[in-house]
C-alpha cells in the first residue's frame, strides 16, 4: 500500500498541471478586447486614407500624360501623346508617324512643328505644314482625341467644388460656361472623307468647324463654297437637321452623319 502513494502523488501533480494549463488557456480571450479595439481603432484610419487618395486622384485630373487614339493616314498611322499639367498641354509628341521613303523627312520636317504648334494653341486647332498634309491632318485627329480624354477627366474633378460653391453645375470659378470639345466619327463619302468637330456650350452647339473634307479637283471648290454654310447651319440650328448644300450632297450628307456622331457624343 505505502508503494501506491508516490502514484497517487504523480496522478496529484499531473491533474493539477492540466488545471493550471486550462486556466492559462482560459485567460486567452482576455486579450481579444484590446486587439479588437485595435482592429475597430484601424477601421477609420483605412477610410481615412481612401479619402486621402481618392482627393489626390481628383487632384490629379488634368496633369499627368495622355495618349490620343491612331489615326490612320494614307502613308501610316499617326499617334499623339500629350503631358498636361494643371490641365495645360506642356509637351507634346507623335508616337507614331509615317516612315519609309520619303515620308522619313517629312515626318522629321513636319512633327517637330506640329509639336510646337500643339503646345502653343493649346487646342488641335493648328496649321497643317506645307509639303505634309496627311501627316497633319492625322497629328490633329489624334491631338483632339488626347484633348477629349483629358478634358473628359476634369469635369468629374471639378463637380463637388463647383456644387459646393453655389454655382451653376455648367459654370466655373469666374460664372462662365463650360465649353467641351467633341470630334464626330469620319464619314466616308464617294468623294472622300468628311469629318466635324464642334464646340458646345450650356448644351448648345457655339461653333462647328469641318476637320476632313474632300479634297483634289472639282471637290476643292465644292467644299470651300459648302462646308462655311454647313458650319453656320449646324451652329444656328444646334442640330444636325440642316439642309444639304446645292452641288455638294456627298460632302453634307457626310457632315451631317459626323455632326450627329458629335451630338451624340456631347449628349445632344
Amino acid at each position: 500500500m505505502r508503494k501506491s502513494h508516490p502514484i497517487r502523488r504523480v496522478v496529484l501533480a499531473t491533474a493539477a498541471t492540466v488545471s493550471g494549463v486550462v486556466l492559462l488557456l482560459s485567460l486567452k480571450p482576455a486579450s481579444d478586447p484590446a486587439s479588437a479595439a485595435a482592429a475597430g481603432g484601424a477601421a477609420p484610419q483605412q477610410t481615412a486614407a481612401a479619402q486621402e487618395s481618392a482627393q489626390g486622384g481628383a487632384e490629379a485630373a488634368g496633369n499627368g500624360t495622355v495618349t490620343g487614339a491612331v489615326a490612320q493616314t494614307q502613308y501610316g498611322p499617326v499617334q499623339v501623346r500629350l503631358t498636361m499639367s494643371g490641365g495645360k498641354i506642356t509637351k507634346a509628341e507623335a508616337v507614331q508617324a509615317p516612315k519609309g521613303g520619303t515620308s522619313d523627312q517629312k515626318t522629321a520636317l513636319s512633327v517637330p512643328k506640329l509639336n510646337q504648334q500643339a503646345v502653343a494653341e493649346q487646342s488641335a486647332d493648328i496649321d497643317t505644314v506645307s509639303g505634309a498634309t496627311y501627316t497633319s491632318t492625322g497629328y490633329k485627329q489624334s491631338l483632339q482625341s488626347a484633348l477629349d480624354k483629358a478634358q473628359a477627366s476634369q469635369p468629374a474633378a471639378g463637380a463637388s467644388p463647383s456644387a459646393s460653391a453655389g454655382s451653376g453645375g455648367s459654370k466655373g470659378s469666374g460664372g462662365a460656361q463650360i465649353s467641351r470639345t467633341v470630334t464626330g466619327s469620319v464619314a466616308q463619302t464617294q468623294y472622300g472623307p468628311v469629318q466635324v468637330r464642334i464646340t458646345v456650350s450650356g448644351g448648345k452647339i457655339t461653333k462647328a468647324e469641318t476637320i476632313q473634307a474632300p479634297k483634289g479637283g472639282t471637290s476643292d471648290q465644292k467644299t470651300a463654297l459648302s462646308v462655311p454654310k454647313l458650319n453656320q447651319e449646324a451652329v444656328a440650328a444646334g442640330s444636325a437637321d440642316i439642309d444639304s448644300v446645292s452641288g455638294a450632297t456627298y460632302t453634307s450628307t457626310g457632315y451631317k452623319q459626323s455632326l450627329q456622331s458629335a451630338l451624340d457624343q456631347a449628349g445632344g
